[in-house]
């Protein structure tokens, strides 16, 4: 099941009591104090792992503690510190105060790890209160509280190319065919319920991640349809694709849907707009197709280099999609390395 958003409550690790304890040897008269320290508490630390790809694991198991410290015993003994616990999460994954809604921490890069509560620190045993003036101190300290939060993880993926279209549009076909991956598909709207993500490998071991969100309609912004809940999937894609089909035996548009999904974009997170972008026209196998292509062709603002037309079922087109996508991202890549080298130098 596919989560990407939970509410957890964490607590670290409480640290251990220091302790009250003498030495007690035969031939030791007086022999002083010998408290140990306690050990301290479990923290817990959260980690982007890319082979996690949802918070699901997190679904059912809302409240979670790190371990104790244990108390110090006899002899100068330390308490054994609680055991540190790892939360994985995905590449992609915001941390938010479950009620500012503040954004605290952005897990994006593999293995990054952020510490979000530190366990308490052990109490001290009498024998750190040994002094020249007290040779026997009665007195420990009990260990620290580990730090508490609620917080809410927030899934954003991070993928190169995230699929934007009607419902119905064949967004689930084309990443089929574009990846080789098994999704469901059916000849009604919203089959894709979850976004499927997907890898494309070249000759040279290159790849790219695609993302394929349900479908979008009229007003997702605003939450209609499946809207926020998944918008948000794209909006940290490198490029998009808009998938538009061409169904010439209904009463629709393919270039008023394509003007309709930029503005939903837009009015979404303005910045989408700003992303490189191509044109599917899917669906060209079906007949009496020619005069939509053309129409949408004639009033297409854009480089026409952006424009292409496929068949997803047929797999007609989806080899020149794919360079180009790859064409693009190499070399906007590029751009950002180099622009980056030139600032590194100023």
């Amino acid at each position: 099941m596919f989560v990407d958003q939970v509410t957890l409550q964490l607590s670290a690790g409480k640290g251990g009591d220091g302790v009250i304890a003498w030495r007690r040897e035969k031939y030791i008269p007086k022999g002083g104090p010998a408290g140990g320290d306690g050990g301290h508490g479990g923290s817990i630390i959260l980690e982007a792992d890319p082979q996690v790809h949802s918070l699901e694991a997190y679904r059912n198991h809302r409240i979670i503690k790190a371990q104790n410290g244990q108390p110090g015993g006899g002899n100068n003994r330390t308490g054994k510190n609680g055991t540190d616990l790892l939360l994985k999460v995905p590449m992609g994954t915001l941390v938010k105060d479950s009620i500012t809604k503040e954004v605290l921490y952005d897990l994006t890069e593999e293995g990054q790890r952020w510490q979000i509560c530190s366990g308490g620190k052990g109490g001290k045993g009498n024998s750190r209160f040994k002094t020249s003036t007290n040779q026997a101190p009665f007195i420990c300290t009990p260990g620290t509280a580990g730090s508490e939060c609620e917080v809410e993880l927030e899934l954003k993926l991070i993928a190169d190319v995230g699929f934007v279209g009607m419902p119905n549009a064949g967004k689930s076909t084309l990443i089929k065919e574009l990846a080789h991956i098994q999704v469901k598909i059916a000849p009604y709207p919203f089959t894709t319920l979850k976004p499927n993500l997907g890898i494309v490998e070249f000759d040279d071991y290159s790849r790219l991640l695609l993302a394929d969100i349900p479908g979008i309609i009229k007003e997702a912004h605003t939450d209609k349809g499946l809207g926020l809940a998944f918008l948000k999937h794209i909006e940290r894609t490198s490029a998009l694709i808009y998938v538009i089909e061409m169904a010439p035996w209904q009463d629709r548009d393919p270039y008023e849907e394509f003007l309709m999904l930029r503005e939903e974009l837009k009015a979404y997170n303005p910045t989408m707009l700003e992303k490189p972008f191509f044109v599917a026209i899917n669906k060209i196998d079906q007949e009496e197709t020619e005069a939509l292509i053309q129409s949408f062709k004639d009033r297409y603002p854009f480089d026409p280099a952006t424009l292409f037309e496929i068949s997803a079922l047929q797999g007609l087109g989806t080899e020149e999609l794919k360079r180009a996508i790859r064409s693009t991202l190499v070399s906007k890549t590029a751009k950002t390395l180099h622009m980056e080298a030139t600032l590194s130098r100023s």
